[in-house]
């Protein structure tokens, strides 16, 4: 619900799991290669083309829905640095939302920056570039899911047309692309449209406002053309009168559960948020966090419980500066149900969002598209899990660990010093520890140092990592910080050891 705000600052500017729910299930199938192929439902699980369970566990990366019609960040950063990046986390699905316009014929992105980096992005149009994406990231063992987020780049809207783009338009773009992707089983899934609200409703026969219905005949249109995907639907925001999220509202699946033409390819998606996005009666209950299960079963949680279908939580998110909205995401957290406990007996899910310019959430990313939000990444550990296998020309999550190390002065006043030293991941593989090392021209000691541990000895210095900030992403950076005098001396190359 209230969702303009988040949407209008992003114009301004997606794991598997083969798990049977043990630790020697892990062992027996992480073998082969998990998640392969394109993917089926049973029940509420999600299966691979083998058969085995697998869970969506990863973020939203989101911009070919906005002005730009390509991915937001490439402006700072090449895309498989980013791919690279998200992997490395422990994402393995990207949902990745986009609006019809960048299926008109030469749609162009914007703001792609080709100096050094995505160079091979150039003179591309919107969908050759989504292409280039899809083909990276199957190579580095993630999947994609496509979200039509906005029938234009103009705004979201409330039904699944509008008076520009007509239904006809939105089927026969859904078809395009489940065509276009048809053999390429990176692209698992499409969600039909995203957060439908009022005036939509769920089963109430109107043929211009229910939901179920549209996608209903959505869906069958996909599945006619590959009928290897998973249709994604989201719920509504009302339902006999009772108000949740903008597409949180699957209430009426009870009754009125979406028909598809090919078996076992429905999974439905709610969404749920924060204070930061905007305030529900919920969180003044005053048994709060104890009373968000109970919601949550309300609204979407007893399709996975009574054994419905799969539920994939395709949006969640939050700023997370407030007390309450911490424990919300904790509470979550816990809902949808710990890997190491229930493997892949669990809800999906894809953070909102990889992106730092989403406005009322900010993202697994901070504002310089590369330090990584340890916070908010921290939360979401218990519901990762092992990935699986690319494609074979991926990044090498096995390569070498290797990073860089840069010195940089931020005050000085003769008699004393403040300096930053700032430990990038320039490997192919996550750092799990670092240290680095430099030796001062002249008598400079260290007085404190924060964020590592340090030994000096004459004018050399070592210093290594904090329990936090041991662990480093590819692409991703550290620093820590120190205080020294005297003041005045040169700066000093540093050397970076990584393991």
């Amino acid at each position: 619900m209230f969702r303009t705000l988040r949407r209008a600052l992003c114009v301004a500017a997606a794991l598997l799991l083969p798990l049977a729910g043990t630790q020697s299930a892990q062992a027996d199938v992480g073998t082969k290669a998990a998640g392969a192929g394109y993917w089926h439902t049973s029940g509420r699980q999600i299966l691979d083309a083998a058969g085995a369970p697998v869970r969506i566990a990863g973020v939203n990366w989101f911009g070919f829905e906005t002005a730009n019609h390509v991915v937001h960040g490439l402006w700072a950063r090449d895309y498989k640095g980013m791919i690279d990046q998200m992997r490395s986390l422990g994402y393995n699905t990207i949902r990745m939302p986009y609006s019809d316009d960048i299926l008109k014929s030469g749609t162009m992105p914007d703001s792609v920056n080709h100096d050094g980096k995505n160079t091979d992005l150039s003179g591309l149009t919107s969908l050759q570039v989504l292409d280039k994406i899809v083909a990276y990231a199957g190579q580095a063992g993630l999947k994609i899911v496509l979200d039509r987020h906005r029938p234009d780049a103009a705004g979201q809207s409330a039904l699944w047309y509008t008076a520009s783009v007509p239904e006809s338009t939105w089927i026969a773009n859904l078809k395009a692309l489940a065509t276009r992707y048809k053999g390429n089983s990176t692209v698992v899934g499409i969600d039909l449209h995203n957060e439908p609200h009022d005036p939509a409703c769920w089963g109430c026969g109107d043929t211009s406002r229910d939901w179920r219905l549209a996608a209903q005949r959505a869906g069958n249109a996909v599945l006619s053309v590959n009928p290897e995907l998973l249709i994604m639907v989201e719920g509504v925001q009302s339902y006999n009168g009772t108000n949740g999220w903008w597409g949180g509202n699957l209430m009426g699946v009870a009754q009125y559960p979406v028909q598809l033409d090919v078996p076992n390819r429905l999974v439905y998606s709610a969404h749920d948020y924060a204070t930061s996005v905007a305030q529900q009666p919920w969180f003044g209950d005053p048994s709060f966090p104890a009373n968000l299960p109970g919601i949550w079963d309300k609204y979407w949680g007893y399709i996975f419980k009574q054994n419905i279908a799969p539920v994939w939580l395709g949006e969640f998110g939050t700023t997370l500066q407030s007390t309450v909205d911490q424990r919300w995401l904790s509470a979550l957290v816990t809902y949808l149900r710990s890997t190491s406990t229930d493997g892949a007996d669990s809800f999906h899910w894809t953070f909102w969002s990889w992106n730092p310019n989403s406005g009322d959430t900010g993202g697994i990313l901070k504002d310089d598209w590369q330090t990584v939000d340890t916070a908010k990444d921290g939360y979401l550990k218990a519901i990762k899990a092992p990935g699986f296998a690319g494609g074979g020309s991926g990044p090498d999550p096995g390569g070498p660990a290797a990073c860089t190390a840069a010195y940089t002065v931020s005050s000085d006043w003769g008699g004393g010093f403040n300096a930053e030293v700032k430990v990038t991941n320039t490997g192919s593989a996550p750092l799990t520890s670092w240290k680095v090392a430099w030796t001062w021209s002249g008598a400079q000691k260290v007085t404190s140092m924060w964020n590592a541990s340090y030994t000096q000895s004459g004018a050399s210095v070592t210093a290594v990592n904090a329990a936090h900030n041991g662990s480093v992403p590819v692409g991703a950076s550290a620093s820590l910080g120190l205080g020294g005098a005297p003041g005045g001396g040169a700066v000093p190359s540093v050397s970076c050891t990584a393991t």
